[in-house]
């Protein structure tokens, strides 16, 4: 994203080891969290769209933005439990969003985003193609380690544990991985997502391609191959086709 606000050296800031996240609870809300994102927005340019608004290159969507439009002060690789999937289909960008099933065996390689509680709700509305404005109460998530804030696809929130003494937390769907049809990921998300892990984790392109093209909704409709094919050639991501700017967020 070209800003004047985009600071090439907070990629110097993510730490070469993997961080294990702690379970933990915390007695007194939060003012700061780390936002642990496993999807696109692990991409420091993607999720700068949503900190400071604007459209994305192929994007169907414009974004206003969070009301603190900061980036973030820190950024941590994590790993979590679970899996990842693709399903539903995002008007943003075609074919299928991610989701976090962190009851799926098997590890999540992710991204912490250390930002203020404000960032994250304003974040969460956006998601969900609502209007950014109100902060979201963190207490019953932190003390039942799961809320759901409605039944939208990015509105159930997930406690992770604590991360360098702030709490960490993700959202995602309400439904298993199992418990919806899974669907093939466009080129262009893949390629955020590849972006993403290479500055969080420094995998090489044939990891990233192996990881990618094994998850559920894109295993069998990529292969390996294909998926580091975008990494390496830029005319292998097609634009998205232009779509309305909204998305579905309930399963047909």
């Amino acid at each position: 994203m070209n800003t004047s606000t985009h600071p090439d050296d907070l990629f110097g800031q993510v730490e070469e080891l993997v961080e294990a996240l702690t379970p933990g609870t915390s007695a007194e809300p939060p003012t700061h969290l780390w936002y642990v994102c496993y999807g696109s927005n692990m991409s420091l340019d993607r999720l700068s769209y949503y900190l400071v608004g604007g459209r994305p290159p192929a994007g169907a969507l414009t974004y206003p933005g969070c009301r603190d439009k900061s980036l973030p002060t820190d950024s941590r690789a994590v790993r979590l439990p679970g899996t990842i999937y693709f399903a539903l289909e995002a008007r943003a960008w075609t074919g299928g969003m991610a989701f976090y099933d962190h009851e799926h065996p098997g590890g999540t390689p992710a991204r912490a985003y250390r930002l203020t509680v404000s960032q994250f709700s304003d974040i969460i509305a956006q998601e969900m193609c609502l209007e950014p404005g109100e902060d979201i109460d963190l207490g019953g998530v932190m003390s039942h380690g799961r809320l759901a804030l409605g039944p939208g696809c990015y509105q159930t929130l997930l406690h992770l544990g604590a991360l360098a003494g702030l709490p960490a937390f993700t959202f995602t769907s309400p439904w298993r991985s199992h418990e919806v049809e899974h669907r093939k990921p466009a080129a262009v998300y893949l390629r955020h997502l590849a972006t993403g892990l290479a500055e969080a984790h420094r995998w090489s392109p044939y990891r990233i391609a192996a990881y990618l093209s094994s998850r559920p909704g894109s295993m069998g409709n990529w292969t390996p191959d294909e998926v580091r094919l975008l990494l390496v050639d830029a005319d292998a991501a097609p634009a998205s086709p232009a779509a309305e700017e909204d998305r579905s967020c309930i399963p047909a």
